[in-house]
Order: structure tokens, then sequence, then C-alpha cells
């Protein structure tokens, strides 16, 4: 939706984040998906124990994660998120 919508109101050559209201680190995520899903939370690991065990690339992910605003795109797009928070988006269409 926000593609589309994208396409006839966004300003040329204008750069968006597409992302929810959440503001959760990776660590808050990975424990909601588990309490939702009645899973295990992950352990949690100090950098270097992750150093050596995990992938780089998920060493990279986490070391390059930021936080998003999405402000233009609501204000720009006009856009009603279905699943504001990522608790809602999780739960899915069932929850509503």
């Amino acid at each position: 939706r926000a593609c589309a919508r994208a396409l006839w109101l966004a300003r040329p050559q204008r750069s968006l984040h597409v992302t929810d209201d959440s503001q959760l680190r990776m660590g808050e995520y990975f424990d909601l998906a588990a309490d939702l899903y009645g899973l295990p939370r992950p352990p949690r690991v100090a950098r270097d124990v992750a150093q050596s065990a995990l992938p780089l690339s998920l060493l990279s992910f986490m070391g390059e994660s930021r936080r998003l605003r999405n402000d233009r795109m609501k204000r720009e797009l006009r856009l009603r998120l279905r699943y504001p928070q990522v608790a809602d988006g999780l739960r899915g269409p069932q929850a509503q």
C-alpha cells in the first residue's frame, strides 16, 4: 500500500521509511515474538560471545540496526497503518 501511494502522493526524489510506530530494540522484538507464539525467549549473550557464536551477516545487521521515523510516510502518503505496533502485526488479522 505504501509503495502504491508513493507513486502518486510522494514528492519526487524523496526517501521514505515504511515502518510501524514501535520503538523496540532487537532483543525486545525477539522476546515479544517468543512470548506471542509461546516459545522460549532466546538467550542474551555478551558481545564478545556473540562475535564468536553468530554468523557475520547477523553481527553486521545488529551493528547497523537503526531506529527509523515514519512521520514523513504518514504525512505525505496519508497512510493509516493496519498494524501500528509490531505486536499487532505478529498477531495478524486473526486478532482483529
